[in-house]
């Protein structure tokens, strides 16, 4: 919001600097965050008369103007402006002067002629013919009045102005304005808060609901509107104050119906439109206003020329026959003002300002009207609003106001209450002020106080609360007063929870084992399920769908975390790495039904992959690396055919008491041919949730061994299909208490073994706690394991 200084101080009668004001303003809750000082770059202009013109004796289009500028000397200047008289009144550059984006001007000669200084076009000066439409497209510009030759141009011309930026909150929409921002000034300097008048001295014998009805179709949507009329409209400029207040403000001047239309928006902060009302139909014998609903795919030219598509959840104004404005954002070329205008209708309204702001999104067209309905405006803020515009339409003179006003306002808003204790506002600031202090404080932004009750005005919607009434008092009163205290209450002392520190194990592990953390995007294409070969029937296609994506391929949330380190991988791979392990704990979506009618489930996971460094039994190594860290024990691992996307006969399931705990494998070489890495790639999946659950961090003390142990290596022979890890619990099972582990050494095929058969070698350790083992007992004890193992069909290998 950018406050002109001068502008401000019709309403609250400030002795301060800008800066001071900004400062202040700042201490009391009210940001500003930048001062533009207007025609400050400019200096040594001067206005002058020009008191003769003489042609240049050596060019033809040059001329040589003596210059009235208030003192014994009058400057010669040479200028080429065709538009130059005697007694013209015009803005003068002397020698020394600084123009608009830091031109310097200095005395010269022009053909063989002294000119000590310019004479000024309105561009120079840094403005247009848009702000001032009584400058010459090609010329100087020449004053229309009389003023003292000398006199600053800065003044004269209304170039010089301080402009505060504020940063307005969007809970505090109502300092969206030059009114809301006095308000809040005469609050913080202790100042009289002048209201400007609303109302005109003089309206016509016609009433304004003789010539138009007004309905609402959608009063959630607008809860209020009004209307208003004048007529006999002189469409022109605007005065030099009010062109030069917009310019200042942030806005350019148009025509004087639309410039009092954004003026208004400025001052009282509430959007406003100009219909021409020749262009809004007759219904019966009225002309009628009709606040509706867009119909399906109607179609809709606004006052910039584009064509939009509207729907229905649009709110539109209309007629009887058409649309005239989308509501909130922008009216319509088939309404809008004209030079030809005779008659105009003054809209003042309130509208939801979420489907305003749906509504401007959607049609890429966000306007300052837009931006101040987003914020949630008062709907009393309409009757002063439309009030002000008729008010200046009278004091411009360019039309006559009709009485009255078609005002449609099915459930009027009406203030609010919070409660309000002065002992309960003192312990929340930390402060001791009397209660009559905070009456006083609450009256300067209108908040009045009965007992235990506040009464808060419409405008301030962002009052709910005790706390919010204690912080209206805590920033007048004045933070820098509080005495800062000590927190009270029993200290913790912060630590992390147990899957915190789970978490940070699992990442000291990956990272000892060559991994680096990869962090990847939760949304995802749908087209990740045919690159991951997954089929059209597989439960795991199921996931949740965004209703509002950035696109396709972010329109789901990941069911599966393998994609995003799959991409990862293939990135590096792509860039010519050689070798590259990545790993990310990250969060997988599963919906619960379809459709959706509730939150899914959302599981921790655990997903490693690597290329370049290792094989199957290195990813495997990690994984068991992670379970013993955390304390989970005996997790086996059993041969997995069921997954699409992994490669036959290289893929293992994770269990621990028959609940599935992932998996791991090679990818299959069509999925890597998707992800275009050339090369055996291996990923794994772990339920990270279940670690978090299950794991034991407990710390257990066993003492040194004081008796030696026994190895004896044993070879079996068994069927290809029968796996390593059923020999070994077979062998653990059977050698009771003094088999201490039984360790796979060696695997073999070919000479001597039958065709199908394999070798396996084990190297069973034995140590019993209380003696020294004999060979006797140690025997007996691998009898027990081999008569175990010929049960399920392995028998010791003899050559």
């Amino acid at each position: 919001m950018n406050v002109p200084f001068s502008w401000l101080m019709d309403y609250v009668d400030l002795t301060c600097s800008a800066d001071e004001f900004a400062h202040e303003m700042t201490m009391t809750g009210t940001k500003a965050e930048n001062i533009i000082k207007y025609g400050e770059e400019i200096n040594n202009v001067v206005i002058g008369k020009i008191i003769s013109i003489a042609r240049h004796p050596s060019a033809d289009k040059l001329v040589i103007c003596k210059i009235d500028i208030g003192g014994e000397k009058a400057p010669q200047i040479v200028t080429g402006a065709k538009n130059v008289y005697e007694g013209a009144m015009v803005p003068v550059a002397l020698n020394g002067a600084t123009l608009a984006g830091g031109l310097k001007i200095k005395t010269s000669k022009l053909r063989g002629e002294l000119s000590e200084g310019m004479l000024c076009s309105i561009e120079e000066l840094g403005y247009s013919v848009n702000e001032y439409p009584d400058a010459p497209a090609d010329g100087i510009y020449i004053l229309n009045e009389e003023v003292s030759p000398g006199a600053d141009a800065r003044d004269i011309l209304k170039l010089r102005e301080d402009t505060v930026e504020f940063e307005i909150t969007s809970n505090r929409a109502d300092c969206n304005s030059m009114l809301g921002i006095a308000r809040e000034a005469a609050a913080t300097f202790k100042k009289t808060f002048s209201f400007p008048e609303t109302l005109p001295k003089k309206e016509t014998s016609e009433d304004v609901n003789e010539l138009i009805d007004v309905e609402i179709l959608n009063a959630e949507l607008c809860p209020r509107y009004i209307a208003r009329i004048v007529k006999n409209v002189k469409i022109g400029p605007s005065p030099l104050w009010l062109r030069q207040r917009l310019i200042t403000a942030g806005l350019r001047p148009i025509n004087n119906i639309v410039d009092i239309t954004n003026y208004v928006m400025l001052e009282v902060g509430q959007p406003m439109h100009a219909f021409d009302i020749d262009s809004i139909s007759f219904c019966g014998e009225k002309r009628k206003i009709i606040v509706r609903n867009a119909k399906k795919d109607e179609k809709f030219i606004t006052l910039d020329g584009a064509e939009h598509v509207l729907d229905e959840t649009m709110l539109v104004i209309a007629d009887s026959q058409k649309a005239i404005a989308v509501a909130g954002v922008m009216g319509g070329e088939n309404s809008k003002v004209t030079e030809n205008a005779t008659a105009v209708l003054f809209e003042s309204a309130n509208f939801n300002g979420t489907n305003v702001r749906l509504t401007s999104k959607k049609l890429n067209a966000r306007t300052d009207a837009s931006s101040r309905y987003e914020k949630g405006l008062d709907p009393n803020l309409s009757i002063v609003a439309v009030n002000r515009a008729v008010k200046l339409v009278e004091e411009l003179g360019c039309g006559e106001t009709l009485s009255g006003m078609n005002d449609c306002y099915p459930s009027p808003k009406q203030p609010h209450t919070v409660k309000f204790r002065p002992d309960r506002i003192n312990k929340i600031i930390g402060a001791d002020i009397p209660a009559e202090d905070m009456y006083e404080m609450l009256s300067r932004v209108e908040i009045s106080v009965s007992d235990d009750t506040a009464s808060v005005p419409t405008f301030r919607p962002d009052i709910e609360l005790e706390e919010d009434i204690a912080e209206e008092i805590a920033r007048f009163y004045g933070y820098d007063r509080v005495t800062p205290t000590l927190m009270s209450g029993a200290p913790t002392v912060g630590k992390k929870n147990l899957k915190q520190k789970l978490e940070d194990s699992i990442r000291d592990i990956m990272t000892a084992s060559g991994f680096y953390e990869a962090l990847t995007y939760s949304f995802e294409s749908p087209k990740v399920f045919d690159k991951l070969n997954l089929p059209k029937d597989d439960p795991a296609r199921n996931s949740v769908v965004i209703s509002n994506p950035l696109g396709e391929d972010f329109s789901v949330m990941r069911a599966t975390a393998l994609n995003g380190i799959l991409q990862a991988l293939s990135i590096n791979y792509n860039r010519r790495n050689n070798e590259a392990a990545l790993y990310e704990l990250c969060k997988i979506y599963k919906p619960k039904a379809l459709l959706l009618t509730e939150s899914p489930d959302e599981r921790n996971v655990l997903v490693m992959a690597f290329y370049g460094i290792g094989d199957f039994f290195t990813l495997k190594g990690v994984i068991e690396r992670i379970f013993d860290r955390v304390g989970i024990k005996n997790v086996e691992y059993a041969p997995e055919k069921s997954l699409s996307y992994a490669h036959p006969g290289r893929c293992a399931s994770i269990t621990k008491n028959s609940v599935n705990l992932g998996f791991l494998c090679e990818l299959h070489p069509v999925v890597a041919e998707n992800y275009k890495i050339d090369a055996r790639v291996y990923i794994a999946c772990v339920n990270a949730d279940f670690i978090y659950e299950n794991a034991d961090l407990t710390k257990r003390f066993e003492p040194l061994p004081k008796f030696p142990s026994v190895t004896r290596d044993v070879a079996v022979i068994v069927q290809n299909d029968v796996t390593a890890a059923t020999i070994e619990k077979t062998m653990i099972k059977a050698g009771g208490k003094t088999l201490r582990s039984a360790r796979l050494f060696d695997v073999y095929k070919g000479e001597n073994i039958e065709k199908g058969f394999k070798s396996l070698a084990y190297a069973l350790n034995f140590r019993a706690a209380d003696r020294t083992l004999t060979d006797e007992e140690v025997l007996k004890s691998i009898e027990k394991i081999l008569a175990s193992l010929e049960k399920v069909g392995a028998k010791l290998r003899d050559h």
